[in-house]
């Protein structure tokens, strides 16, 4: 039986949400080993001059309990 546990992560890029997402995994990655799923809760812009500047998300980090 594995035993699973969820934390929620904010990320932001200048790039993309795709970007935003990929930032998540790469910082939660440093503290949190055996990730297994990352689902994405809400996204939003920040937004200047009429242009994006700022992709957020925020995600909800699901990895396995180390026994």
């Amino acid at each position: 039986m594995s035993v699973l546990k969820v934390i929620e992560v904010l990320g932001n890029s200048t790039e993309s949400f795709e970007d935003a997402v990929q930032n998540v995994i790469r910082e939660a990655s440093k503290t949190v080993k055996n990730i297994k799923s990352v689902y994405v809760q809400d996204m939003q812009v920040s937004v200047k001059d009429n242009k994006i500047t700022e992709y957020r998300v925020n995600t909800k980090v699901t990895f396995g309990i180390m026994e």
